[in-house]
């Protein structure tokens, strides 16, 4: 680390310290506080180091500090997700990437889909498991609800699950796409998560239990064009044809995908029939 950026760190580490209150902290106010925020010794008591190597790193006279503590340091300032990556750029240690693939969906995005109710909305994890769905994607495709994790996961469903006249996702009309662009997008995600078991194991199984997405895997594609539109074929309403439009989640590694039907075509209408007969028609095999 050059002089310069050493500065920018103990700036930043300063400025983050400062805005912290003792009470966030559950430290006593105390009553000489002169200084605002937290005083550096407490900040180096919550993150376990020194007080002298903490004072060196705002002074800018400490080089390359561990990534041990560099997340000691952001646990301690509570940093957000962004400030704790911007920290270990300034300190020339990038982060690692996470573990594993996010399942956990923002309330905001959960309360999208609830109120998308003339669209049916899930939203895929990195690995294409359905991690949430609003009501007219449960008529339209089925009860998620009701299934494990396992068999949420929508890459097992296009190359492992059970043919219904031929096809295995829910009658769509473009399932040759949906299968090569979710196989292109897991290696992709098997690059970002190369460690995590959920990832490599799912590989492992398609690989082992389908030629077509073992084929697809061989080409080392991982650039796709994403469906503009398809038809589901549903077994109460017939053939249903809708825009497929894709919003990414690009902190959580995550994709919503909405299904609109044209305005006044006779598939508006079904997915309109679909809403009113909602979850009662779940005996029927998807």
């Amino acid at each position: 680390m050059n002089r310069r950026t050493r500065e920018g760190l103990g700036g930043f580490l300063r400025s983050r310290r400062e805005r912290i209150t003792p009470a966030d902290v559950g430290l006593p106010a105390g009553p000489r506080r002169r200084t605002p925020g937290l005083r550096r010794e407490e900040v180096a008591q919550l993150a376990f180091i020194s007080t002298e190597y903490y004072t060196r790193l705002e002074q800018a006279r400490a080089h390359h500090p561990s990534r041990e503590v560099l997340t000691q340091l952001a646990r301690a300032l509570r940093l957000s997700a962004p400030e704790r990556d911007y920290l270990h750029h300034l300190a020339g240690a990038p982060p690692l990437p996470p573990p594993g693939p996010s399942r956990e969906v923002r309330q905001s995005i959960v309360d999208l889909l609830r109120r998308l109710p003339s669209a049916a909305a899930i939203v895929l994890s990195a690995t294409y498991e359905v991690i949430a769905w609003n009501d007219l994607a449960t008529a339209l495709m089925e009860d998620f609800s009701a299934l494990s994790r396992r068999d949420r996961n929508l890459l097992r469903r296009a190359f492992l699950g059970p043919l219904r006249d031929g096809r295995r996702l829910y009658g769509v009309s473009d399932a040759d796409a949906f299968t090569r662009t979710s196989a292109q997008h897991l290696r992709a995600a098997a690059a970002r998560y190369p460690t995590d078991p959920e990832v490599t194991g799912l590989v492992k199984e398609l690989l082992a239990g389908s030629e077509e997405f073992t084929r697809i895997w061989a080409a080392h594609d991982v650039a796709a064009r994403p469906s503009l539109c398809t038809t589901f074929e549903h077994p109460l309403v017939g053939l249903i044809s809708v825009n497929c439009d894709t919003l990414d989640i690009s902190d959580r590694d995550q994709r919503v995908i909405i299904y609109t039907a044209p305005p006044g075509s006779p598939s508006e209408e079904a997915l309109r029939l679909l809403s009113v007969v909602g979850t009662q028609r779940m005996g029927v095999p998807g």
